[in-house]
């Protein structure tokens, strides 16, 4: 019998975004950068504020389906630094996603946005996220991204 798994609310990422660059049709979709102009983590165990810097570098697909592929990083309010590679993947009926590109509002739960973040760090207080594996659940606004991020038990 193998463990019955499950999952647990950790924080919640949330990512403020840039102006969208795009190096246009690269043969198996658009490739878009999209750059992390900071942001916060808010969550029972970790709060903290996320760093200037990183992108979300993601491929549009034919149908639509975004595989998104984000690295950046976050500063904890007690001083760690904690890295994260962030893959997953956006879809959704074309008119809201449409209406996404256009920075409209669209509502989350009509959009699937689910995110697969790993962690690395060398604080030990913060060592447990590289020993787990995470999932996120995200939406995407006009100037920001929101993960809530669960640990798999």
């Amino acid at each position: 019998m193998t463990p019955k798994l499950s999952t647990k609310y950790v924080f919640t990422i949330t990512a403020n975004i840039g102006a969208v660059t795009s190096a246009g049709d690269i043969g198996h979709g658009v490739r878009r950068i999209i750059p992390i102009t900071g942001g916060d983590v808010r969550g029972d165990a970790i709060n903290g504020k996320v760093c200037a810097f990183g992108a979300d570098f993601q491929i549009i697909r034919p149908n639509e389906l975004i595989e998104l592929e984000a690295k950046y990083a976050f500063e904890t309010d007690d001083g760690a630094v904690i890295y994260i590679e962030n893959k997953g993947i956006r879809f959704g009926p074309l008119e809201l996603l449409e209406r996404l590109k256009r920075g409209e509002p669209v509502d989350p739960q009509l959009i699937y946005f689910r995110t697969v973040p790993k962690f690395e760090t060398g604080s030990e207080k913060y060592r447990w996220l590289m020993e787990s594996l995470f999932i996120g659940s995200a939406a995407r606004h006009a100037d920001r991204v929101v993960i809530d991020v669960h640990q798999v038990l």
